[in-house]
């Protein structure tokens, strides 16, 4: 019956805990921005495509035969 009364202990401790560190973000803002991650997606990542094709094919080339060698 001991080890019940130290589990119910261990469990509302660590939910405190847990309860502090969400009141504390959220003070911080860390939970104000809702709608970036939701519209982020429907935005082109262009960007990225371009570097990717940019890249130095000559280096890549010698980066290759080095890797041969």
């Amino acid at each position: 019956m001991d080890i019940l009364y130290l589990m119910i202990l261990c469990s509302v401790s660590l939910a405190a805990v847990f309860l502090v560190v969400f009141i504390v973000y959220a003070r911080k803002g860390q939970f104000e921005d809702d709608e970036s991650p939701a519209v982020r997606i429907l935005f082109d990542s262009d960007e990225i495509k371009e570097k990717e094709e940019s890249g130095n094919k000559e280096g890549d080339d010698e980066k290759g035969e080095k890797e041969k060698n």
